[in-house]
Order: C-alpha cells, then structure tokens, then sequence
C-alpha cells in the first residue's frame, strides 16, 4: 500500500495540534482528515474509513474513550488502528484507553520526528492484513488469524487487535516462556514507547475472556500459554 492510498484521522480540541500534527502528517503524504470531538470523529471515520485513528482524550461533547468505543462497535471499522493522543500519561487513563479498544498510547508533547515514527510503526501492522486466512486449533480454542476471531468451544470471542496478536503470539508454542521484551517487540514494535504495564493489562483483559488457568505468569521474565491435560 502507497503512503498516498493510507488515511488518517486526527482527533483533537486543540487547533495548533491539529494544524502542526496535521501538517507533519501531510509532509510525509498521508490523507489527513480532522475533528474536533468525540461525536465528530465517529463521524468522520464512518464517512471516510480511515487506516488510523490518532485520538485525543479529554474533548468536548464525546471524550475519546467514548468515541473508541462507538468506534469498535462499528462492523466496517472494527479493524481500524487506533492510538490515543493525549496529554494523560496517568496508569488509570491508559487503562481505560487499552480497555476501550486502543492498540496504543501516545504521549503528548510527542516531537515531530518521533510522532511520524511511531506512526509508521503502527501501519505496518496494516500488512499483515494480507496474509492468506491461517487457523489453528489448540485443545478446544480455534483461532482463526485472518479473520481475528477466536473459538473456545461453541463460545465466540471477539478480541481488539492488541488482544489477539498478544493472545496469537502466546498460542503460537504453547508451553514457551516469551520475555516481556520479546511481546513488546512482536506485537508492539520496537519503534513504539508503550507503558510497562501495557503488557499486564492486556493479558488480564485474555485472562477475564478466555480463562485465567490459560496463561501464566513467569515471574521477572514473561507469560505463557499452557493447556490442561484435560483440554490437550
């Protein structure tokens, strides 16, 4: 996909950042379309369909959180990325972002050369897109990687992006202990600053969806995938 062919959608009060984020945005050849709420971007993302969602929080008429949420309800955009933008680096707020459906966290002021980084470390996330349709059965759990879906038994579980890559890159060798550094890189990237407990919220959100006896925690290192003798 051409830089000229992504979308962008920048959500923000704040006409400077609109105007400067904007502007970057625009430099490097992107289609950049802009709101300047919460109702507004659900809006305009249902018109346009953009790749990415850059989201502030705090907004008037529909906060960010909100309109994340509207957003992920919505079947044509359900795979959308979407990052918040926002001044709020508090641990409650970038909980309550990843829980609305966030795939990352952005904290402003963010430089320019650095924005654009983490920018195109997300939208390489578009490519896997074009994998042919992979799925895998383990114990009772399907999943199906091109349609992100996941089976347990006759239960459907819809996962947000962040979820089933996590949960895809666990189940890929069950029993293997994958180091915090290695999810980070993997599913995250290693161009993105993301909070150290990005990780932990992520795998609660699986543990409270799939089953707690599912995933283990190493202790200092990382987590795990493992299978009752009951389920293999």
């Amino acid at each position: 996909m051409n830089t000229s062919d992504i979308k962008i959608l920048l959500v923000d009060d704040e006409p400077d950042i609109l105007e400067i984020v904007g502007y970057n945005l625009k430099s490097e050849g992107y289609q950049v379309f802009t709101a300047n709420n919460g109702a507004e971007a659900v809006k305009t993302a249902k018109k346009v369909t953009p790749h990415l969602i850059l989201l502030d929080i705090m907004m008037p008429e529909m906060d960010g959180i909100e309109a994340c949420e509207k957003i992920r309800n919505i079947k044509s955009l359900e795979d959308v990325l979407i990052s918040f933008l926002t001044a709020r680096g508090e641990d409650y707020s970038q909980v309550a972002g990843f829980d609305a459906g966030a795939d990352d966290y952005i904290t402003k002021p963010v430089k320019p050369k650095v924005l654009i980084s983490k920018v195109k470390s997300l939208l390489r996330r578009l490519k896997t897109e074009e994998k042919a349709d992979t799925t895998t059965k383990i114990g009772d759990i399907i999943i199906n990687r091109d349609e992100y879906v996941v089976f347990k038994g006759d239960e459907k579980i819809a996962l947000p992006r962040k979820e089933f890559e996590l949960f895809s890159l666990l189940t890929s060798k069950p029993g293997k202990v994958f180091k915090r550094e290695v999810i980070l890189d993997s599913v995250w990237g290693n161009e993105v600053v993301v909070g150290g407990r990005t990780i932990d919220v992520h795998i609660r959100k699986l543990r409270e969806k799939i089953g707690d006896n599912y995933f283990k925690t190493v202790k200092g290192v990382g987590y795990k995938f493992v299978l009752d003798e009951a389920d293999k």
